[in-house]
Order: C-alpha cells, then sequence, then structure tokens
C-alpha cells in the first residue's frame, strides 16, 4: 500500500460514526505487511487508554510485536504447535459450549471453513487453518493483552471494555483486528520477548492491520440474533 493510499484510507475513515465502527467491525484474517504510521499508532492507544475501570485503576497492559520480534513470536509458537508442545496459559479457557452458544459456535466454524474452501473432513486444511493463527493472519502487528496476576474477573472485564475501544478505533481509523484467544497459549514466550516478571499474565491477542481484501477467510460474515434474545426490559 502506498503512502498515498495509506493516507487516503486514513482520510475516509476520520469522520466515521461509532456506529458505522460497530457495524464495520469484525475480526480480520488476513493482513496487508504495510505498516501504520507512528502517529496513528498512537493516536488509536491514547484514545483506547480513555476505557472505563474500576476505580480507574487501568488495569490493562499491551505488548506489542512488530518486525523481527513479530516473525521470532510467531516462528517459535509456529514450531512448538506443530511439536505438540502443550500450551502452559495463564488463564484456563472455560470454552465448553452446550445448547445455543454451541450452536452459535458451530454457525461461526461453518462460515469460515465455507469461505476457505474447507470441507468437514479435510484434516490437513483444519490443520492450516489452526496455523494461520501462530502466523498471526500475516498482520505486521501482533498485541498481547494482560493484567497483573494479583487481579481476577472482575479487572479483567474493565481490560475487555479497553479491547473494544481499542477494536473501534482501529476500524476508525482505516485499520481491523483479530481478537485471538490462541495467543495465551505460550505467555513465557511473551514475557520472555518483552522482559517481562511473572506478575505480567496474558489474557488474549490482537492481531491488527490493513486488511488484505484478497484474503477467502476475509469473506466470512457472522449474524446476531435479535435484542430479545438476551436483553429483557422490565417496568
Amino acid at each position: 500500500m502506498s503512502a498515498a493510499t495509506t493516507d487516503a484510507v486514513i482520510n475516509a475513515a476520520s469522520d466515521m460514526s461509532l456506529e458505522q465502527a460497530i457495524r464495520q467491525r469484525r475480526s480480520v484474517r488476513g493482513y496487508l505487511p504495510d505498516l501504520v504510521p507512528d502517529d496513528v499508532l498512537q493516536n488509536i492507544f491514547e484514545l483506547a487508554q480513555l476505557a472505563p475501570s474500576n476505580c480507574n485503576v487501568q488495569p490493562w497492559k499491551v505488548y506489542i510485536a512488530s518486525g523481527a520480534l513479530r516473525d521470532r513470536l510467531s516462528t517459535e509458537m509456529q514450531r512448538r504447535i506443530l511439536e505438540g508442545v502443550t500450551p502452559n496459559p495463564d488463564y484456563d479457557y472455560r470454552g465448553d459450549f452446550v445448547g445455543e452458544y454451541r450452536t452459535r459456535q458451530v454457525e461461526c466454524a461453518v462460515a469460515l471453513y465455507n469461505e476457505m474452501g474447507i470441507e468437514r473432513n479435510d484434516k490437513p486444511g483444519r490443520q492450516r487453518a489452526i496455523m494461520r493463527n501462530f502466523e498471526f493472519f500475516d498482520a505486521p502487528y501482533m498485541a498481547f493483552i494482560g493484567m497483573d496476576k494479583a487481579f481476577g474477573t472482575t479487572v479483567a472485564i474493565d481490560v475487555g471494555m479497553y479491547a473494544q475501544n481499542l477494536m473501534l478505533l482501529l476500524v476508525a481509523h482505516g485499520l481491523h483486528s483479530c481478537p485471538m484467544g490462541t495467543m495465551r497459549n505460550y505467555p513465557d514466550l511473551v514475557r520472555a520477548a518483552f522482559g517481562l516478571g511473572e506478575e505480567n499474565r496474558i489474557l488474549f491477542g490482537l492481531a491488527f492491520g490493513y486488511e488484505d481484501p484478497d484474503v477467502a477467510a476475509n469473506r466470512t460474515r457472522t449474524t446476531r440474533d435479535p435484542v430479545s434474545t438476551s436483553v429483557i426490559f422490565r417496568s
């Protein structure tokens, strides 16, 4: 992407409303290699910092890998996955989805795999899809997001609100992202890469950059249930 094209993308997004950003945000699984101008990144993260948090403790910690460091982390994660190294996440993943939650999970997977041309019994294709996570979907930036080990579920909610701010701001600046639970698999790699102590725990990752429209997975669209399925109004 040329400098002129980058400027055009940013300018086109500069007048985006909050509603437009919410409607356009989606998990993008294929990126161009182009870097984001430093001033744009600074503006995005300054605004994300305005997220609400309990007693304004601002618990989120964000570690962004790009360039050679990004490549080293990706390579090592791929090696561990291919060699069957057991993940050692800081937080247990409780993803035993049943009933309506399982239905939505399956629908999401079917929509993605259909776009990628992966059949139900195509085990090599599914494995390639999994490995794309650890290739960071070719995104030039991978953000590892976490908090201090002293915090629990309540404070993790604050980190989630920060992440929502960040994802919407990326869209508003002509970028896209993909939140990734798989990035919690090997937190020791992240701590070593950034010189962090054991008190720094990783919750998830966020790949981001400029979308590559030619990647088949990026055609995937999911739906949302009616408000009545999750919201009750009563007086």
